[in-house]
C-alpha cells in the first residue's frame, strides 16, 4: 500500500515539473518573438520595375528585419510625388533632371547621389508584325508608334534622338516636344502617348501599336513578344544615367534612416551590378 501511494506521488511530482517546464518554454518563446520590421519607401522610374523587385527580394532574405516598399511610375510623376511631400526614402530616377530639381529644392540628402547605371533606348516592335521600320531612320513607316509623353525620360530621350537626327527640329528644352510636333515631323503618324515607358511596352507587345521606344532593359523578359528593330546609339541620345539618392523624409525615425542608407549601399554594391546586368543595363558609369 504504502508503495502504491509513494508511486502516485513520485507521478504527480513530475507532472508539476513537467508543467512548470512548459510554462518557461512559453515564457522564452515569447521573449524571442521577432523584432518589429522596419518599412523604407522606395520611389523608382517604371523601367527598374522588373530588376529592382528582384533585388528587394534578395535583401529582405539577408535582412529579414527589412520591409521595402516600391512604387513605381515615371521619373517624371513620382518627382512631383515626391515635391508635394509623399512619403519617400529613396529615389531611383531614370534621368538626371528629376533628381535635379529635387536637388534643387533641398528635398535630397547631401552626399548621398550616386549614377548607378547607364540604359539604351530602343524602337521594337511585336514579334512577328511585319514592320517595315527599321529604326528612327523610317518610323514614319509605322501604321502607329506608341511614345512617351515628354515629361518621361524614354520619351524626353526619344524626342533629343530625333532631334540629333534630323527629323525634329531643334529645341532648348526637347521635353517640352509635343506629341502633336513629333507627329508632324513624323508625317501625322498616329502616335498613342503613354504616361510611362510600361504603358510603351504593354501596346508594342499587346499588338495595339506597330511600334514603340522602350528601354533595353524594358525587353528582359520580353523576347518572345517583343522584337527589337534598333538599339539607338548614345551618340543621339546622350547618356540615360540613372541617379539614386535618399530623400529628405520628415516622417523616418532614426532606424529607417539607418536602413535607407543600407538599401542604398546594397544597390549600388558589386552584388547588385550582376542583377543590372542581365536586364542589359550598362553598370560602368562614374
Amino acid at each position: 500500500m504504502i508503495k502504491k501511494i509513494t508511486t502516485i506521488l513520485l507521478g504527480i511530482c513530475m507532472i508539476l515539473v513537467l508543467s512548470s517546464c512548459g510554462g518557461g518554454s512559453g515564457d522564452s518563446e515569447k521573449a524571442t518573438e521577432a523584432p518589429k520590421k522596419v518599412t523604407v519607401t522606395i520611389f523608382a522610374a517604371k523601367s527598374l520595375n522588373g530588376v529592382v523587385d528582384e533585388l528587394i527580394a534578395a535583401y529582405e532574405e539577408e535582412n529579414p528585419e527589412a520591409e521595402i516598399v516600391a512604387n513605381y511610375d515615371s521619373s517624371g510623376t513620382l518627382m512631383e510625388q515626391i515635391k508635394e511631400g509623399a512619403d519617400c526614402d529613396i529615389f531611383f530616377s531614370a534621368a538626371q533632371k528629376q533628381m535635379d530639381t529635387l536637388e534643387e529644392a533641398g528635398l535630397v540628402v547631401e552626399g548621398t547621389r550616386k549614377n548607378v547605371v547607364n540604359n539604351q533606348v530602343c524602337v521594337v516592335t511585336c514579334k512577328d508584325s511585319g514592320t517595315k521600320v527599321t529604326g528612327l531612320a523610317n518610323l514614319a513607316d509605322a501604321a502607329s508608334l506608341a511614345l512617351a509623353d515628354g515629361s518621361v525620360p524614354v520619351g524626353k530621350y526619344t524626342r533629343q534622338a530625333l532631334v540629333n537626327a534630323g527629323i525634329l527640329s531643334p529645341a532648348e528644352d526637347v521635353s517640352l516636344i509635343t506629341t502633336q510636333e513629333v507627329s508632324d515631323a513624323l508625317g501625322g503618324i498616329e502616335i498613342n502617348e503613354c504616361a510611362n515607358v510600361g504603358a510603351v511596352t504593354a501596346a508594342v507587345a499587346e499588338g495595339s501599336n506597330e511600334v514603340g521606344t522602350v528601354y533595353k532593359s524594358d525587353t528582359y523578359g520580353m523576347e518572345d513578344r517583343l522584337e527589337i528593330l534598333e538599339v539607338v546609339s548614345y551618340d543621339l541620345t546622350g547618356n540615360v544615367i540613372y541617379p539614386i539618392a535618399r530623400i529628405s523624409n520628415d516622417q523616418a525615425d532614426e532606424s529607417r534612416d539607418t536602413l535607407a542608407k543600407d538599401f542604398i549601399r546594397f544597390l549600388t554594391s558589386d552584388t547588385a551590378k550582376t542583377f543590372y546586368e542581365k536586364y542589359y543595363m550598362d553598370t560602368n558609369v562614374e
